[in-house]
């Protein structure tokens, strides 16, 4: 809470007193729930105690004990396998930091593990997320019990932006100095627990650690604890290229509690052996600069915290956040931002969506952007954010149910907060009501055009280098009123000589020539246009280049009336754009062939319900039988309900066919509390395999199980 950082912020030793008052009163509380349980007055709990053996709906967890982490108990857990990240960096993990000023995010919100924990994903359509990645080096998961583990969606999404994932070790309060007594009881204890801690985060597919020893210790005790942060520093570098392990500004090297808010001799020993310090957020305006000419040719790894709550910040975080990233800019050191999940907890007016770009725009006006994508092919984006009100496949409908799952996130747009949207023509959302064409989200873009005026906003900033062979642009749009929307493809040759190429809509193409050829290299209008037949007003056009030895720097979106139209008057603009791929052929993903997969159903449990249904669970997992399927990031998981014999023409589908179940990253999915009505002799669970590119296999070609009814 606010109260609490703000006394450890400007009264210390009262926070260490508040300390060891609250570990007291603890026990205290513990001590009477024992004794109401005893007598069965008060204290019962209906539920039982959490088993992570037994097959359950897979959740995130952390862990909270030392022996855990020692015991390697974690592994056995039933919820391990859906834990395991499934993207990995783009350079495949051996990604170096950049060398330059950085931006890492601390998210902490609520204790950890809200709507996030669900591995296969939730039910809450408005759920926290972030998709502002191209603003952020490093992501670090944050809660208060001893080993944060990141959930694997947060991993999944970070990843695919380019962007490092750390989890977070504390030890904190009473229980945490005793914790740290056995982890530093001999220099042995530190290197196992360090040894335990890079096995999670290999095992996981993160990149490293934030440690945060938020405890006073014995002078002597200190030899040990530098050996283990040295230890888990080497041990995450040889198993993690690049990876990361980087130091909390908390206890020091005499020992004390004492937060420095700086680089300086009492917290440099630490930030020696291990990639970087998180310093604490009550620092002062000069202390970036005194911290930089601590850290000489290693300034870029001091990262100047900074609590978004404003607790005790310099600057007052919140809406005046970038004041201290200002400063830290200025001073070419790092940021560390805490918990921007402020704008999310606090409900900042006048909704999520807009506050969260609004506030992500001060970061960008005061920082610029850090990453850059596509920065290979084949490249594909249909704007999802990872939570919504439905899920559509090439334009058809396939769920109404409210969802989150960040995993599900695809690329995220570069898209700039505008800041009053009246003073815009156009305004540019990312949508989760309308129709979308394929996930759980698009981009709309509305408002009014005089005739000829044209609208352009960014959509992505690339590193892409294009050789010999031309490149395919395809994309969905539907529109209204003869609104029209192409892209603006931004090039640079090894010169530098920059080029700009308009992959115009269709229409009359001597109007589009007459209106943009003076303003770009080249104009180039659709090789093919498809209508869709079954699902009305889309459009999914594809557009061919060839530009040897350019890198596409920019793709930016340009929105125009047709003008075939007669009047001068202004008039609406609407166009939905649905999602966007770049490969360098112009055909689909190309999937292995039903047979080609193993599938098998574990942990198969039937239940009894009402009016003769039953209700299944069941793990199902799949595997090729020869090859990788690295290249396949998802797979859509459906099923149907038979009636009749499993075998023979003598079968029919009960109910609606192909009802979606959910989406899996990785190469299993647990079905829980499935209700399957009276009279079903059978279920076939469909696993859609989907492509890099986007595309997805045709249902009838999918691998599938076949599962029995319990007594049919």
């Amino acid at each position: 809470m606010p109260l609490r950082a703000y006394i450890k912020a400007h009264y210390p030793k009262a926070f260490s007193t508040l300390k060891n008052l609250r570990s007291f009163l603890s026990k205290i509380m513990e001590n009477t729930a024992v004794g109401d349980n005893q007598d069965g007055s008060s204290g019962a709990d209906t539920n039982p105690p959490f088993d992570p053996s037994v097959p359950a709906v897979p959740i995130s967890y952390p862990l909270q004990e030392l022996e855990e982490l020692e015991s390697r108990s974690y592994f056995k857990s039933f919820h391990y396998p859906f834990n395991r990240a499934a993207v990995k960096l783009p350079s495949g993990g051996g990604a170096e930091l950049p060398g330059r000023p950085r931006i890492l995010v601390c998210h902490d919100m609520a204790g950890g593990y809200t709507d996030d924990k669900f591995a296969q994903g939730g039910t809450n359509p408005d759920a926290y997320a972030i998709w502002h990645w191209y603003l952020i080096d490093v992501f670090v998961y944050f809660s208060h019990s001893l080993v944060t583990l990141p959930p694997p969606c947060w991993t999944n999404a970070a990843h695919r932006h380019g962007v490092k994932v750390l989890g977070t070790f504390i030890m904190e309060w009473d229980e945490g100095k005793e914790r740290a007594d056995k982890l530093l009881s001999t220099k042995d204890s530190a290197q196992m627990y360090a040894e335990r801690l890079t096995e999670l985060a290999v095992a996981l597919g993160f990149d490293g650690w934030l440690l945060n020893m938020e405890v006073t210790l014995d002078p002597e005790q200190i030899p040990n604890l530098k050996a283990f942060v040295s230890h888990l520093s080497q041990t995450m570098h040889s198993s993690v290229p690049e990876s990361l392990v980087i130091w909390y500004d908390s206890v020091t090297i005499d020992g004390d509690l004492s937060w420095q808010n700086q680089l300086n001799d009492k917290n440099k020993p630490f930030f020696d052996l291990c990639d970087g310090i998180f310093v604490n957020y009550s620092w002062k305006e000069d202390f970036p600069k005194l911290s930089a000419g601590v850290a000489g040719d290693r300034k870029f790894d001091v990262y100047m915290g900074i609590d978004v709550f404003g607790r005790g910040t310099f600057g007052g975080g919140q809406w005046t956040t970038n004041v201290a990233l200002n400063v830290i800019k200025k001073d070419d050191v790092s940021a560390a931002i805490f918990a921007p999940g402020w704008v999310y907890e606090t409900n900042q007016p006048p909704d999520f969506q807009t506050a969260q770009n609004r506030w992500w725009g001060l970061v960008e006006k005061s920082w610029g952007t850090v990453q850059k994508y596509p920065k290979a092919l084949p490249f594909y984006s249909n704007f999802d954010q990872g939570h919504g009100y439905h899920i559509y496949s090439d334009g058809k409908q396939v769920s109404d149910n409210p969802w989150n799952n960040i995993s599900s996130q695809s690329f995220q747009p570069f898209l700039e907060y505008s800041g009053d949207s009246t003073t815009q023509p156009i305004q540019v959302s990312v949508n989760f009501k309308e129709a979308s064409y394929n996930g759980g989200g698009n981009i709309t873009f509305t408002g009014t055009f005089g005739k000829g005026a044209e609208f352009t906003t960014r959509l992505f900033q690339g590193e892409v280098l294009l050789g010999s062979s031309p490149v395919y642009v395809t994309y969905s749009v539907k529109s209204k009123a003869n609104s029209l929307l192409g892209f603006a493809l931004e090039f640079s040759s090894a010169t530098e000589e920059k080029k700009s190429i308009l992959l115009a809509a269709s229409g009359n193409t001597l109007l589009t020539m007459n209106q943009f050829s003076s303003r770009f290299a080249s104009v180039i209008m659709p090789r093919r246009v498809t209508k869709l037949e079954e699902e009305p007003g889309w459009i999914v056009q594809e557009s061919s280049i060839s530009m040897p030895g350019h890198i596409l720097k920019e793709i930016r979106v340009i929105c125009n009336k047709s003008r075939s139209e007669n009047s001068t008057a202004t008039s609406e603009y609407y166009a939905v754009l649905g999602d966007i791929k770049i490969t360098t052929t112009g055909e689909n993903s190309k999937f292995p062939p039903s047979d080609s997969w193993l599938v098998d159903g574990e942990f198969v449990s039937w239940t009894s319900g009402s009016q003769g249904s039953k209700h299944l669970s069941v793990k199902i997992v799949w595997q090729l039988k020869v090859g990788n399927s690295d290249h396949f990031p998802k797979y859509n998981v459906y099923v149907e309900k038979v009636t009749g014999s499993l075998t023979g023409n003598e079968s029919r589908v009960l109910e609606s066919a192909n009802e979606y179940v959910g989406v899996a990253v990785v190469k299993s999915f647990y079905v829980s509390d499935l209700e399957v009505p009276s009279g079903t002799s059978g279920l076939k669970f469909i696993i859609q395999v989907c492509g890099l590119d986007g595309t997805s296999q045709k249902i009838e070609d999918c691998p599938f199980l076949l599962l029995q009814v319990q007594g049919s």
